[in-house]
C-alpha cells in the first residue's frame, strides 16, 4: 500500500523515487496527478500500467518555469501570451515539440506536438528539484473519477504505487483547460479550470471549439500510422516486409524480413510499450511497403499496445471520440 506523506516532508522521498524511474502521486491545483519523469520511457510506461487498462493517448508534460517550457516546445506570440497570463495555473498549451527536447515518445503518443502545463505549489518545487518535466495524468484508475485528495488516490491506486504526497484538497478540482494556437486562432480542445471567457478577456478573441484528431489527452483517432501499411498478429512474414517482433520466438519467414526490431526480446510488455513508437518510426524510415507485427499478448500493457497497433493499421480517416 502506498505511503502518504505531507507535502512539507515529501520532497526528498518523491525525488528519490522519480530518479529511480518510479511514479509518485502528487497534488496540483487541478487534480492529483500520477507523475513520472517525462524523459524516462520506463517511468512513463509505469504511469500507464499503474492506471490500468490504458490507451496510448498523449500525456501532459508539467514544467517548473518558462525556461524549461522553452527547451521543450516552440511558442508563437499568442501561446506565449497565454502562458504569461495563466501560468502557473490550470492551463495546458499544445505547442510544436522541439526535436531535441528529450521527451520520451510515449508522452506525445507519436505526435509532433507536446501538451505543456506549469503547475503551482508542490508540483512546481518537485519539477525544479528534479530538473526535468513530469508527465502526470490524473491519479486514478482509468475510467474512474479523478482524485482531488490524497486519501482518494490511496483508496484507488494505493496497492499499485509507493508514495502519495498529501497537500490537502485540490483548489480547482477540475482538469486543466487545453488550448492550441493554430493559424493565429485559439482552439479549445478541452474545457477546464480556465474558462473561455477568461481566455477571451486575456487575448481579445473567442476560442474556437473542435479538435482535428488526437491533439491532446482524452481524444482518439485513427492516427499514429506509418507511411507503410501494417499487418498485425502475423503468422508468417512475407519477403521484403519489415518485422516488428516481440518475445524470444520468431514467426515463420522472419529470416526474410527486410529489417527487424524486437519490442522486447524477453517478452516484457513494459519494455515493449516503451519502444513501440520509436521502433515503428525506425522501421518506417527503411522505406518498406509493409510492417508485419508479431502477436502480442493482450493482458496488462499489452492491451494498450494492441490498441495502438490497431489504430495504426486502421484505414486512414477513421475517428472515434472519448
Amino acid at each position: 500500500m502506498a505511503e502518504i506523506l505531507p507535502a512539507d516532508k515529501a520532497l526528498e522521498p518523491a525525488l528519490a523515487l522519480l530518479r529511480a524511474g518510479e511514479v509518485v502521486a502528487i497534488p496540483t491545483e487541478t487534480v492529483y496527478g500520477l507523475a513520472g519523469d517525462a524523459t524516462n520511457g520506463d517511468a512513463v510506461a509505469r504511469i500507464y500500467e499503474a492506471k490500468g487498462r490504458p490507451r496510448f493517448n498523449p500525456l501532459i508534460a508539467h514544467v517548473s518555469d518558462m525556461e524549461m517550457a522553452g527547451r521543450i516546445g516552440r511558442f508563437d506570440p499568442l501561446s506565449q501570451k497565454l502562458a504569461e497570463t495563466f501560468w502557473p495555473g490550470p492551463l495546458t498549451l499544445v505547442v510544436p515539440l522541439k526535436p531535441d527536447a528529450g521527451i520520451h515518445p510515449l508522452v506525445t503518443a507519436g505526435l509532433d506536438t507536446i501538451a505543456l502545463r506549469m503547475p503551482r505549489g508542490f508540483g512546481a518545487k518537485l519539477i525544479a528539484a528534479l530538473g526535468a518535466p513530469l508527465a502526470a495524468p490524473s491519479a486514478n484508475t482509468s475510467g474512474r473519477i479523478s482524485s482531488t485528495s490524497a486519501e482518494a488516490v490511496a483508496g484507488d491506486l494505493g496497492p499499485r504505487i509507493r508514495l502519495v504526497v498529501d497537500d490537502g484538497a485540490t483548489s480547482v478540482g477540475l482538469e486543466s483547460t487545453i488550448l492550441k494556437v493554430e493559424d493565429g486562432k485559439v482552439r479549445l480542445l478541452r474545457p477546464g479550470g480556465i474558462t473561455a471567457a477568461e481566455i477571451e478577456a486575456a487575448i481579445g478573441m473567442k476560442p474556437e471549439r473542435g479538435a482535428k484528431g488526437i491533439e491532446a489527452p482524452g481524444m482518439m483517432l485513427s492516427h499514429y500510422a506509418p507511411a507503410a501499411g501494417m499487418r498485425l498478429a502475423v503468422e508468417e512474414v512475407c519477403a521484403g516486409e519489415a518485422l516488428l517482433a516481440f518475445g524470444p520466438q520468431r514467426v515463420k519467414g522472419a529470416d526474410r524480413a527486410a529489417a527487424t526490431l524486437n519490442l522486447s526480446p524477453s517478452g516484457n510488455l513494459r519494455e515493449a510499450a516503451t519502444n513501440l513508437f520509436s521502433f515503428m518510426r525506425e522501421l518506417d524510415r527503411g522505406g518498406t511497403a509493409t510492417i508485419a507485427v508479431e502477436p502480442i499478448p493482450v493482458e496488462g500493457l499489452g492491451e494498450a499496445i494492441n490498441d495502438r497497433l490497431a489504430r495504426a493499421a486502421a484505414p486512414r480517416g477513421t475517428e472515434s471520440g472519448e
